[in-house]
Order: structure tokens, then sequence, then C-alpha cells
């Protein structure tokens, strides 16, 4: 099995609606992405995908989040977005991407809020 993994960023503001604390309060983080990919099949490049199109597909998720209020988005009108929401968000955005289907699964995503806090979401086993 093959894993591949990228990284990018994005800048967004959120608040976290019924927090007992100052994150109920509108605030913004610089948020880092990290999205991994896996697979057994190498294409004839002895590639499982190429990092260019996965930070692509990645990048064009997170443009949509990029300086917004988060909470004003449609993913996270019934939600909070918090790091963890975000994370399934990307993920599930991820999954259904054209370019990564039948090459590779999206393995996980972790998101950072700070450079020492981050949530990981992946699929759990059903």
């Amino acid at each position: 099995m093959f894993e591949l993994s990228v990284q990018s960023d994005f800048g967004a503001a959120h608040r976290i609606c019924g927090y007992p604390g100052k994150c109920d309060r509108l605030h913004g983080h610089n948020w880092q992405v990290e999205a991994a990919v896996s697979g057994e099949a190498l294409d004839e490049l002895g590639m499982l995908i190429d990092f260019k199109l996965l930070k692509s597909a990645l990048n064009e998720i997170l443009d949509g989040l990029d300086h917004y209020y988060l909470n004003e988005l449609a993913p996270f009108k019934e939600q909070n977005p918090s790091a963890e929401n975000i994370a399934r968000y990307i993920f599930l955005q991820l999954e259904e991407d054209e370019r990564l289907k039948g090459k590779c699964h999206v393995s996980y995503v972790k998101v950072w809020e700070t450079a020492k806090s981050a949530a990981l979401y992946r699929r759990g086993n059903a």
C-alpha cells in the first residue's frame, strides 16, 4: 500500500457557537491542511497519483474556504466550523473529486488551527 500526502493552507474566520469561552467570539486562523491518499496500483510512471493533481484538488476545495467567515458557508450553517468538521468537510469533498476516483482513496485530512492543535478525520470502519 502506498500513501501520499500534500499540505496547503487557507485563512478564514469562524466562531464556535455555544462554546463557553473565547472561541464563541469571532476570530480567525491561518489553517494548515494535510491531505493523504492511498492505493495499491501505480501507473506507468510508477506513481499512485501525481502530487500536482492531488494538490490541485485540495487547493480548489480550500479556495472555497479562503478568506470567508466559515459560519456563513452552506456546509457550516447547521454545524460549527470546528477543526473537526472542517477536516471532515474537506475529506468528503476530496472523495468526490473525479480526478482521484479510481486511482486512490482518501486516507485522511488533518487540519491545524494553530501550530500545536490539529484535528484529523478518516473514514471509520463500517
